[in-house]
């Protein structure tokens, strides 16, 4: 008699499940799936694939020619984001002033829309004309330089990018003149802007090459001075002394956002800074950013300056943060990301504390004073954040970091989500695009974001203007 075969069982008899994908894989069918080798030419392949594929992205959300257009806002918008007052106290101010701008309708009697150019002015006009007990205007104090604002975290996928970029856009929605400065020689914040960086020279790159070569210029005039021969300039540093700030700032779809872009040529200044840096010791590499901002008067023409750094503690992202006024680190609510952020800043301790103590040695030895880095504020951010499954852990993070992390955290929504699969910001997106109620939650978490972010940059603009005043008394 024939045996019937029965299922195989597992513990105490049950019938066997499914096993694991990662169990009985063959040898000889992976091998016919596995493809050729690849070889150093398959990467420029690769490279131009992606590219075709990004320039097909982007192109959804452009004009003919390339351009990208930002778009309108409506009456609803303007009086719930951007301008303090009632719809219909708005539309009455509309109607009494026929210079200003009236915006445009589909229809007879539709929904007005409004460019942020146009937002501008209106903005404008309220803040002489409107309520005195209102907020029309941005905050800043007259007199006082631009507030510089380094993102940096060494950890890559923490929304650093994305967090400078939305933050730009919110300081612009609020009426302020932003530049947007890329470190980062990946370039996506150039890419959100849709900048165009052919090399390095479109870059901060020569900025820096031209700070060391008046360091070097000055070093030669005081080795003629004893009698030495001088260090010749080499045709990149000649040419660098040529280069302005203003002839790296490109103009982007935003009225008020301008941009320094990067592009991948730039990660070349971390090999080169370090070659300039042997020849000059007494170059003070760290200052070349700080010093060329303020002597090209970005500092007076812009009210606040965004600085996006690339993922990893080199002399750009060092520059960017010596720079900084206000430093924001990004970071995600999971064991890793706080373990590698506190990384982050113990190399930070390590790197500027070494810089200060080699200068303050060399300065007592000469008789000079010292230099000790500072900062207004240096805020950690919570970034994409999902409350149902973080919380504990967040909370753990507020405890032990306590002020330094931002109590704020920037939830992930069905919008921030849409927004980056259009290569667009949620402040570029067209609300008529979703469902109100996501578009409200959406914007709800970067409104937050900013809010934190505008009390830090209101107090310590507010500080320095006592300070300011104490000292002219």
């Amino acid at each position: 008699m024939a045996v019937k075969s029965s299922p195989k069982s597992g513990p105490r008899g049950e019938a066997s499940k499914p096993v694991p994908p990662y169990f009985n894989i063959d040898p000889n069918r992976s091998m016919e799936q596995l493809g050729a080798p690849t070889r150093t030419s398959d990467f420029e392949r690769i490279a131009e694939a992606c590219a075709t594929g990004r320039r097909d992205l982007v192109g959804r959300g452009l004009e003919e020619g390339g351009a990208r257009r930002l778009r309108l806002f409506s009456t609803w918008e303007i009086t719930q984001y951007l301008i303090p007052v009632a719809t219909a106290h708005f539309r009455r101010v509309l109607k009494a002033n026929p210079d200003l701008p009236q915006g445009s309708s589909e229809t007879a009697n539709g929904t007005r829309w409004f460019s942020l150019d146009e937002v501008l002015k209106l903005r404008a006009f309220f803040g002489t004309e409107g309520a005195r007990n209102k907020q029309y205007l941005p905050y800043r104090p007259k007199g006082l330089p631009a507030k510089i604002v380094a993102v940096a975290n060494f950890k890559g996928g923490v929304g650093k990018t994305s967090t400078a970029a939305h933050l730009a856009m919110s300081a612009a929605l609020d009426g302020y003149n932003v530049l947007v400065v890329d470190l980062d020689s990946q370039g996506s914040m150039t890419s959100i802007f849709n900048g165009k960086v052919e090399d390095e020279w479109q870059t901060v790159f020569p900025l820096m090459a031209r700070h060391y070569a008046q360091y070097l210029r000055e070093e030669n005039q005081r080795r003629m001075d004893r009698g030495e021969a001088p260090v010749p300039l080499d045709d990149t540093l000649t040419d660098a002394l040529e280069v302005k700030a203003a002839d790296l700032v490109q103009k982007t779809h935003w009225p008020n956002i301008d941009l320094i872009g990067a592009q991948l040529n730039l990660y070349w200044a971390e090999f080169q800074v370090p070659v300039w840096r042997m020849q000059g010791r007494g170059w003070k590499l760290w200052d070349a950013l700080t010093d060329v901002f303020a002597a090209d008067g970005l500092l007076d023409e812009y009210d606040v300056i965004f600085v996006d750094t690339p993922p990893a503690l080199g002399y750009l992202t060092i520059n960017g943060l010596a720079a900084a006024d206000i430093l924001l680190v990004p970071l995600g609510a999971s064991f890793l990301e706080f373990d590698s952020t506190g990384r982050f800043f113990d190399m930070l301790h390590s790197t500027f504390g070494s810089i200060e103590s080699a200068e303050n040695m060399a300065a007592r030895a000469l008789g000079r004073d010292g230099i000790s880095f500072q900062w207004d504020a240096v805020r950690a951010v919570v970034t994409r954040y999902d409350d149902s499954q973080q919380a504990e852990l967040a909370a753990l993070m507020q405890a032990y970091l306590g002020q330094t992390l931002s109590p704020h955290r920037q939830h992930f929504t069905a919008l921030i989500g849409q927004a980056g699969e259009q290569v667009q910001g949620i402040y570029e997106a067209d609300y008529r695009d979703f469902n109100r109620e996501t578009y409200v939650r959406g914007r709800e978490a970067f409104d937050a974001t900013y809010a934190a972010f505008k009390a830090l940059l209101l107090g310590s603009w507010r500080r320095d203007e006592l300070a300011a005043e104490t000292s002219a008394a």
